[in-house]
């Protein structure tokens, strides 16, 4: 994808919104509703991370790049290998996230520490669904603190 400039685009970025000022939607729900996923997504103040069948990093919004020490965009171009201690074995990225939902996961931080998580359900929940969806909740200081 090229810009007006003719340079490319990085599409990996998040979407912008892109309602215009002083328009209103009929409703608040109306308003929901026109929201897109990703812009939603990317404000939450948790971190959240979308995976795909062939571990590929689909979106991570800025909580969960920050919660790992990096930028957004490079937390993008990793894959689930590259930011989980446990790997898929003989199994899809999906499949493995789905393996360790609710639980207590291990991911790379940027300094080559451990940050602790505890890892949500995926949010898609069809068992054919390419796509795992998930929150996550820093657990490291408390856990370093229990174990004080």
């Amino acid at each position: 994808m090229t810009g007006q400039d003719g340079t490319a685009e990085d599409i990996s970025a998040v979407p912008v919104e892109r309602r215009r000022a002083g328009a209103r939607a009929g409703s608040p729900m109306d308003t929901l509703r026109q929201l897109p996923a990703l812009v939603a997504m990317e404000r939450f103040p948790v971190p959240v991370l979308a995976i795909g069948d062939d571990g590929a990093i689909l979106f991570a919004n800025s909580a969960f790049a920050e919660m790992l020490g990096h930028s957004t965009e490079y937390v993008v171009t990793q894959r689930y290998r590259e930011i989980f201690h446990t790997e898929p074995i003989d199994q899809s990225a999906v499949i493995a996230m789905r393996s360790h939902a609710d639980q207590l996961v291990e991911l790379r931080h940027a300094d080559g520490s451990t940050v602790r998580a505890r890892m949500s359900n995926s949010a898609l929940l069809r068992g054919d669904d390419p796509v795992a969806l998930a929150v996550f909740q820093d657990l490291t200081e408390q856990l370093w603190l229990d174990e004080m």
